[in-house]
């Protein structure tokens, strides 16, 4: 029996559909204005993160500056606005530990000063400079130093020098307390040196010259310059050198 065969199809008819070309579909919805910044501050990330930093810092003890928002009504107090205003704080020290601070940087200043002129005194007559007496009279020195400073240097919190007398003749007071200082520190000093032994140079001159040194700085300018005159006034009057 014959069978029938089918027959193939030749030419343009077998050529397989090809896929429509098209630009894509744009008419979802938009996620180019959903960036990294905007979903932080959507989930409060910034203030999580500055209220970490408070924590931190309390439990660690730094003191900070505590800002108080003056008139604000009801509307005005936004968290974004006081946490702003909260990451510009700077930790700060307590006014005695300022104090104790600054003290310690002159007092320190001074006393190492008066090492390299108790060394200087010695080896300019020649004598076997004793190591352990003049770091003794140094840390003597600094002890005394330490008291006057913590007396007589002026602070921005507490002006006061003698509790009763008028805020307006504090900072005179010092200023002539400072230029007493300086005249009988530098007069004395002028008259060891030309006028004692060695022995007493080597003890006096030391401590004398720091705190001559010490008052000039306290001084302001007009002070200063009339201590020097009077100082200089000295040597001339009574006829001593300066060596």
């Amino acid at each position: 029996m014959a069978r029938s065969r089918k027959n193939r199809t030749t030419g343009s008819s077998a050529t397989a559909t090809e896929p429509p070309l098209a630009h894509p579909d744009r008419s979802g919805p938009g996620v180019d204005d959903q960036t990294l910044f905007k979903i932080a501050e959507q989930r409060q990330l910034f203030q999580q993160a500055a209220a970490r930093e408070r924590e931190n810092s309390k439990s660690s003890g730094s003191v900070k500056v505590k800002k108080i928002r003056v008139g604000g009504g009801a509307g005005s107090g936004d968290e974004s606005d006081l946490d702003s205003d909260d990451d510009g704080d700077v930790p700060t020290l307590s006014e005695t530990a300022e104090r104790i601070i600054e003290a310690m940087l002159w007092t320190v200043s001074l006393s190492m000063l008066h090492f390299t002129f108790a060394v200087l005194a010695q080896h300019q007559y020649g004598t076997e400079i004793y190591w352990n007496e003049v770091i003794q009279r140094t840390f003597s020195a600094w002890g005394v130093f330490l008291l006057l400073f913590w007396a007589l240097h002026p602070r921005k919190s507490d002006d006061t020098l003698l509790p009763g007398l008028p805020a307006n003749y504090q900072a005179p007071l010092r200023q002539l307390v400072f230029f007493a200082m300086s005249v009988v520190s530098g007069c004395y000093l002028i008259y060891v040196t030309n006028m004692k032994g060695y022995l007493a140079t080597q003890k006096r001159a030391p401590p004398l010259g720091c705190l001559w040194i010490w008052a000039v700085m306290e001084l302001e300018l007009p002070w200063a310059t009339l201590s020097l005159l009077v100082a200089t006034g000295y040597i001339y009057s009574g006829g001593y050198n300066v060596k």
